[in-house]
């Protein structure tokens, strides 16, 4: 026996090692194929990703290391899925600046950003979301703020008069387990996009947009924007320019970790979403890299927000706007025109020279009528400085000139990007939120009234304590909160603690009760609001649970519910859950509960109505259903 746990004593760290040494190999292989996992799917290689994700999953027990492969796995397939629906906007430019300050070279009114941390997010501290948009004149607010656990969410607050309402959430819809940043209204006020790191998505912060819904008068369910907005990296304060010719959105793809790339795209009035099975295609689109043709160059916008501007001084400074643009094209062709004729001279290859040859003469056309439009131009221009003139007004271009190039970044692209200036902190008084009473059952120090004696509809239990000639007060209580109180017909008062909506709810409370000295104590129930007896109220109740469920499953062709589909649910059988989840690489929305068949049919048919193909009825239940 000492023979053996003299050998055993040997063995044991030798074994332990071993063990200990084999899971940490494990563990690093895990590692490993997550690492990998990870750079392939921002390669935007979706399907190699998630074999090594299926590969980590199966080299691994540790629930907790389960569950985040998976979401990890989701993301690619997600990003899979985005693929069939592909939009290839035109890029108008792409520049780089300060994750500090990047929102100040939008083109918004000036001081409308206001920095934070603020009276809205008294915080500050997200490395993304760096200030609020809140223009001068606006009355009704969306932003973005940490709740209780530190995770931004959206919310809206109205002004009324001189007071600004309890900020509030928007909806379910809208709140993830993740962060949400930098919600925008569109200039019709009917669509909201905002970033998510929650929501349906590839990575990082993906784009969404929600649409208004004027018959519900709330915010429908976000729909990711998909490629190339999203991507697997960071992507955020998406807009679109009220003259309707840009898109604008910011982007840490292939950034250093201080900066962020904003692009500028043509507005697309009719996208067309393609499928892009080609990774090296796929992979251009992504990049998101400018034209190179600098007819498209366009600072307009960029002018009329650097000089204040009234009807005589808004045509002045737009005419600036397009003298100056001529005279920037005609350079830039001109110093394409030298490049090509340096390169005509140093090649032997005939081709190439027939090639150059033609592509100067094109060039030389181009500027010729450039150079036409802008003699044009400046024969117009001199004409508003004398309309001037003869108005006793002063205006001096070369000044203006020199502004807007002190105050521009981008002049050698197809878009001039102009800094405007920081808002100041908010002045607002916020309304204090109402403290809401809580009708939890609780034994407190002291008892309360409930405040309002309305019982809530549908089967509900309740302990009655007493019933007595005259009103009482809150010392006869002995902590009951919620307590109810009854007067009956014949003038007594009744007194009755709590709101359980099952059996076994008010019955193990009731003990708890009794022993506070409420010794006569017993339980009620009511059927909306109605009293019946207890027997008859749990048969209500049981049968409730065995009702037969259902659910309505969508699958949307692109993975987004068209616009009328929620409203068209909503219109036959009310407000109903919506869950998203991905089934098979394919985006699932699941609606119910329902607990009529012939309602779900119906629901069934006006989904297929609004132009999803792929919609079924799935019974979900037969047994104990939760009902509360």
């Amino acid at each position: 026996m000492a023979a053996y746990l003299k050998k055993t004593s040997v063995l044991l760290p030798l074994v332990i090692m071993l063990f200990g040494n084999i899971s940490l190999s494990m563990a690093n292989d895990v590692d490993s194929l997550l690492l990998k996992a990870d750079s392939l799917r921002k390669a935007y290689l979706f399907g190699k990703s998630l074999r090594l994700y299926d590969q980590a999953l199966s080299a691994t027990s540790d629930s907790a290391a389960i569950i985040s492969i998976q979401d990890r796995k989701m993301l690619s397939e997600n990003g899979l899925g985005m693929t069939d629906f592909v939009l290839q906007p035109t890029v108008v430019a792409r520049h780089r600046f300060s994750v500090d300050d990047f929102y100040l070279y939008y083109p918004l009114e000036d001081g409308s950003w206001r920095p934070v941390p603020n009276v809205l997010d008294t915080l500050g501290t997200h490395p993304l979301y760096k200030a609020i948009y809140f223009p001068e004149g606006l009355n009704t607010l969306y932003y973005s703020a940490p709740d209780a656990e530190g995770t931004m969410n959206i919310y809206r607050t109205e002004k009324k008069d001189s007071v600004w309402s309890v900020p509030g959430l928007l909806n379910e819809y809208m709140v993830s387990s993740e962060d949400e940043i930098y919600p925008m209204l569109s200039p019709d006020g009917k669509h909201l996009y905002f970033a998510s790191a929650g929501l349906y998505g590839m990575g990082g912060f993906d784009l969404y947009v929600s649409t208004w819904n004027e018959d519900q008068q709330e915010w429908g369910p976000p729909s990711n924007m998909g490629m190339p907005y999203s991507s697997p990296f960071n992507d955020f304060l998406f807009m679109n320019t009220p003259d309707g010719k840009y898109t604008i959105f910011a982007s840490d793809r292939d950034c250093p970790a201080d900066s962020v790339d904003v692009y500028v795209l043509e507005q697309e009035s009719m996208p067309v979403r393609k499928s892009v099975d080609d990774v090296g295609q796929l992979r251009r689109i992504m990049s998101l890299d400018p034209v190179e043709d600098f007819t498209a160059f366009d600072n307009s916008t960029v002018m009329s927000r650097i000089v204040p501007q009234d009807v005589d001084t808004g045509q002045y400074t737009d005419k600036v706007s397009e003298v100056r643009s001529l005279r920037d094209s005609i350079y830039y062709y001109n110093i394409e025109i030298d490049g090509m004729r340096a390169r005509f001279m140093e090649s032997a290859d005939i081709a190439e020279k027939d090639r150059l040859t033609l592509a100067i003469l094109g060039n030389a056309t181009r500027i010729s009528v450039l150079q036409d439009s802008l003699e044009n131009a400046s024969v117009e221009l001199q004409k508003i400085e004398m309309e001037f003139l003869f108005k006793g007004i002063v205006l001096d271009p070369d000044e203006l000139m020199s502004e807007a190039d002190r105050e521009v970044e981008g002049v050698s692209s197809n878009y001039v990007f102009a800094r405007m200036n920081p808002g100041e902190a908010p002045d607002m008084v916020i309304e204090k939120p109402a403290v809401k009473f809580d009708y939890t059952f609780m034994i407190l120090p002291v008892g309360r009234f409930a405040e309002d004696n309305t019982l809530p509809d549908g089967i509900v239990y309740q302990i009655q304590i007493f019933s007595l000639s005259s009103r009482t007060d809150v010392s006869e209580l002995r902590g009951l909160s919620p307590v109810f109180e009854e007067i009956t017909p014949s003038g007594r008062y009744v007194y009755r603690a709590g709101v359980f909506r099952t059996y076994n709810g008010v019955l193990s409370n009731l003990n708890k009760v009794k022993r506070l000295g409420f010794r006569t104590a017993f339980i009620a129930a009511f059927n909306d609001g109605e009293p019946i007896p207890v027997s008859q109220a749990r048969a209500l109740e049981k049968q409730a649970r065995s009702e037969t469920m259902y659910q309505v499953r969508i699958v949307p062709y692109d993975g987004q519910l068209p616009d009328l589909t929620i409203p068209a649910i909503e219109q036959l059988a009310g407000k109903k859950d919506v869950a998203r989840s991905v089934e098979n690489g394919r985006v699932t929305y699941i609606v119910g509960p329902f607990s009529s068949k012939q309602l779900v049919d119906k629901v069934v048919v006006a989904v297929k109505a609004t132009n999803v193909a792929d919609v079924r009825a799935v019974k979900i239940s037969t047994g104990e259903t939760d009902r509360k």
